[in-house]
């Protein structure tokens, strides 16, 4: 049976320094939500402290959002800055089994926002291989899966389609690494969701869910129809994880100067009770 999830990342921030940890994790709990996608910070966090708030709210860790930055950056051409991400990922592999999260996403593999590359396409893949390789390894001895996320290409050049993921992951060739979709990314880049869903088939792992202005699930243009359908034709089992984010150039900053209020309670209600509708339909 298909899970729900929110990634808290639009209420806490990308450091945990805006709303209390746990009045995000009690409210996912209150609108019936059965997991938490957390923000792949371990050094903000007190992961024995999650776990007691998973318990008293009675849900559980879905995931881990790790954020890739310039200094966290599989393929850079700075070798420093290359094991900066695979220790980092490592690092968020290890929070992950400590609060009982089975995924986390490691992204296309590139820092955000990195639309031109440093040096050549075979270069880079080579770096990514290497760098997912070798965090995979020991993500996969902490039981802990990494699912590959193609984003669209406003935000990095490197891997866009679920086609590209895809191969990427066949190179890596480790059974605990697979693919993931975002629907707001998707939207922008593939022909099809829907199609790209059947054709990622069981190695879709997990998939991120916002309509097509980052909004909550009907209040953009994305026909979720053919997407429920295309996850149950390929029986997929795994968490449809919320992330939502205002629509801005910078959507953190966003958050602080503007008022964002419906990302809190209403699009979280919302959300859930849209997707379980049509899930139902």
């Amino acid at each position: 049976m298909v899970k729900y999830a929110y990634n808290i990342l639009v209420n806490v921030g990308i450091d945990y320094a805006e709303e209390p940890l746990e009045k995000s994790v009690a409210r996912l709990s209150k609108f019936g939500y059965d997991g938490v996608e957390f923000v792949g910070e371990p050094e903000k966090v007190d992961t024995k402290e999650i776990r007691r708030l998973l318990n008293k709210y009675n849900t559980e860790a879905s995931s881990l959002c790790p954020i890739y930055t310039s200094d966290r950056d599989f393929i850079s051409s700075n070798e420093k800055i290359r094991k900066n991400a695979i220790q980092y990922t490592k690092d968020v592999a290890k929070m992950a089994s400590e609060i009982g999260a089975q995924v986390m996403t490691v992204g296309p593999a590139s820092a955000c926002m990195k639309t031109r590359p440093e040096a050549s396409h075979e270069k880079e893949r080579r770096w990514a291989i290497e760098g997912l390789t070798e965090a995979g390894e020991y993500a996969a001895d902490l039981g802990v899966k990494l699912a590959i996320e193609p984003w669209n290409r406003y935000e990095t050049h490197f891997i866009n389609r679920i086609e590209q993921a895809l191969e990427l992951m066949k190179d890596v060739n480790l059974k605990n690494v697979g693919v993931m979709g975002d629907l707001f990314h998707m939207n922008i880049e593939e022909t099809s969701p829907a199609d790209a869903i059947l054709m990622a088939g069981d190695k879709l792992i997990h998939l991120h869910v916002a309509d097509s202005n980052r909004a909550a699930p009907g209040r953009g243009h994305l026909n979720f129809e053919p997407i429920i359908q295309a996850l149950k034709k390929i029986s997929y089992k795994h968490y449809l994880s919320m992330e939502l984010l205002p629509a801005a150039a910078d959507p953190f900053f966003a958050m602080r100067v503007k008022k964002c209020d419906e990302f809190f309670d209403q699009y979280t209600k919302e959300s859930i009770e849209y997707l379980k509708k049509l899930w139902s339909g």
